[in-house]
């Protein structure tokens, strides 16, 4: 047995990235450590994360000054400091970014959640997001709405690279490759450089045993208690076999003659919320190359302690997995419906989440101003 599981997990061809980032972690050298010793390789942010962030200490007040002293509103403070970590990041992660040729060493920063609906405002505020942090490795973070999958494509076609978050079924899955395709064939078209352009496609994990464990414990069947916690794993598998299907063939090879990488698989909420589950579970059962594990860093240091990483995982297990959503639906899991309250709760809650981050900084400035 190892005794390094994220050395084993990175040999497996698993990126790590931390699913966090603060104004502490870059100033006191955290998260420098994590990169030197545990591995890490990427950051993600997300609204809830920079809401945590600013609410507490002071890590952030002296800039909150100066910039009530030009007379910045609630809005150009919070854009002005998010995108300082993030462009902080980057330059901390540019090593990386350069030895792996692009692949890692990337930060993301999302466009802000209340635009998920609005496919013109999203771009707008990508293409800004992306001129204001000026680093090559970032990623600016769409949400998989329907009204997101135009703005990817778009995105990517200015040059963008993108995460594309919030993603729940194969089904919007296969949507998000489809706009990414796209959105590299336009690229092309425009006279961008392929080889600079990447992204991933954040896939979210935990929170669909949640949705359908609860689904499952009102049904109260013995088969119902069975196929609690396989759903998210299960979902996972497909979403894997999906991209291996999708690049692959004339379309895709014509772009890869031009410099083009694949959208990698990202697992995204991989931190375990049901305490009878391992802490673990979302990422040593979800094992396989060319993806990108985001985790925050209680189940960073979980995996470190005690995770058995033993190879591949996931590769060839997409019947296996077919057969656990077939079970589902077959005892009256409405699985469409589970996807679609989904990704409402999850643009509803970074909503919540900025709000409450443009709280903290409305008190901030007030303060600043006395």
């Amino acid at each position: 047995m190892s005794t390094n599981p994220l050395a084993d997990l990175s040999a497996a061809g698993v990126s790590i990235w931390l699913d966090d980032l603060s104004r502490d972690r870059l100033t006191t050298g955290n998260l420098a450590e994590l990169v030197a010793d545990k591995h890490v390789v990427g950051v993600t942010t997300n609204p809830t994360i920079f809401a945590g962030a600013l609410s507490k200490g002071t890590a952030y007040d002296e800039q909150v000054r100066e910039l009530a002293a030009r007379g910045a509103d609630v809005d150009a403070v919070v854009r002005e400091v998010t995108t300082t970590d993030v462009r902080n990041a980057c330059d901390l992660f540019r090593d990386v970014h350069t030895r792996t040729e692009g692949v890692d060493g990337r930060v993301s920063i999302e466009v802000d959640p209340r635009l998920a609906h609005d496919t013109d405002a999203t771009v707008a505020e990508a293409l800004d997001l992306a001129k204001t942090v000026d680093r090559p490795n970032l990623l600016v973070k769409i949400p998989a709405t329907v009204e997101g999958l135009p703005a990817i494509t778009r995105v990517l076609a200015e040059g963008v690279s993108v995460n594309v978050t919030l993603i729940f079924s194969v089904e919007r899955y296969r949507d998000v490759i489809e706009a990414f395709v796209a959105g590299l064939e336009q690229a092309k078209a425009n006279g961008h450089d392929l080889r600079g352009l990447h992204s991933v496609a954040s896939f979210f994990v935990s929170r669909v045993d949640t949705e359908i464990d609860k689904r499952l414990d009102a049904l109260d069947t013995a088969e119902a208690k069975e196929l609690r916690g396989k759903a998210a794993i299960a979902n996972a598998v497909l979403a894997y076999a999906a991209y291996q299907e999708a690049f692959a063939g004339p379309r895709w090879d014509a772009l890869v003659a031009a410099g083009a990488r694949a959208q990698r698989p990202l697992w995204a909420s991989t931190g375990v919320k049901d305490p009878a589950y391992s802490d673990t579970r979302y990422v040593d059962q979800l094992v396989v190359a060319d993806t990108v594990n985001t985790v925050p860093e209680k189940t960073l240091h979980a995996v470190a302690d005690h995770g058995t990483i033993s190879g591949d995982t996931v590769t060839g297990r997409a019947g296996e997995a077919q057969a656990i959503f077939d079970r589902l639906a077959g005892i009256g899991i409405d699985l469409d419906d589970v996807f679609a309250v989904l990704e409402t709760e999850g643009v509803d809650k970074f909503e919540k989440s900025w709000a409450e981050l443009l709280d903290t900084v409305t008190g901030q400035l007030n303060q600043a101003k006395g």
